[in-house]
C-alpha cells in the first residue's frame, strides 16, 4: 500500500485579528461597569466595579502613546467584560485582576499600597518560618511571635519604600 505525502504549509506565527474586530475604548469600558455599578445592591460588589473604574479613570488621565492606548484596548477587548455570565461580580473580578496582572507585567503599572500588601504577606510567611526554625530555642508560640513580627516588619518597611519608588517613578494608578 502506497501513502501520498501532501506537502505542509508554513506554520503562520502572527496573530490573525479579522478586521471587524474592534477593541473596547477605555470610554466604552468605563460606561459599562459604571452601567452595572448602577443596579449593583452588594457592598463587595461596588468595590469591585469602583476598583475597575478607578483603574479605567487613572488610564485616561496618563499620556499613553497610541500603540500603548490600543494594546490597553485589545486587552479590554479580550477580556470580554460585556459578557452577561451567571455571576456578573465573581466574572468582573476576575477579568480586574487579569488587567491588574497585564498592566503590571506589561507596563509595571500597580496599585497604590501594592508593594506594602505583598511585603506584608511574604514578611508573615517568611517571619513564621523564621520563628519556627531560628527562634525555637525559646517556647514555640514565643519563637513564631518574634518571627512573625520582625517579618511584618521588615515586609512592611520593604513594600512602603518600594510603593515610594514606584510612585516617584510614576508607575502607581
Amino acid at each position: 500500500m502506497v501513502s501520498k505525502t501532501y506537502p505542509l504549509e508554513p506554520f503562520n506565527t502572527e496573530i490573525l485579528i479579522p478586521k471587524n474586530q474592534n477593541s473596547m475604548t477605555l470610554e466604552e469600558a468605563q460606561t459599562f461597569i459604571e452601567s452595572i455599578k448602577k443596579g449593583a445592591t452588594k457592598k463587595d460588589e461596588i468595590k469591585v466595579y469602583d476598583r475597575f473604574l478607578h483603574i479605567l479613570t487613572q488610564l485616561k488621565a496618563r499620556n499613553l502613546s497610541k500603540e500603548e492606548t490600543q494594546s490597553i484596548e485589545m486587552e479590554l477587548k479580550f477580556l470580554n467584560i460585556k459578557s452577561n455570565p451567571k455571576n456578573r461580580k465573581k466574572y468582573i473580578k476576575q477579568a480586574l485582576n487579569s488587567f491588574e496582572k497585564y498592566l503590571r507585567d506589561k507596563f509595571s503599572l500597580t496599585l497604590k499600597g501594592y508593594y506594602t500588601r505583598m511585603g506584608l504577606f511574604l514578611g508573615t510567611c517568611f517571619g513564621i518560618l523564621f520563628g519556627i526554625t531560628f527562634l525555637s530555642s525559646l517556647e514555640r508560640s514565643v519563637g513564631l511571635s518574634l518571627g512573625m513580627s520582625a517579618g511584618l516588619l521588615i515586609g512592611l518597611l520593604l513594600g512602603r519604600r518600594m510603593d515610594a519608588k514606584a510612585e516617584k517613578d510614576d508607575r502607581v494608578l
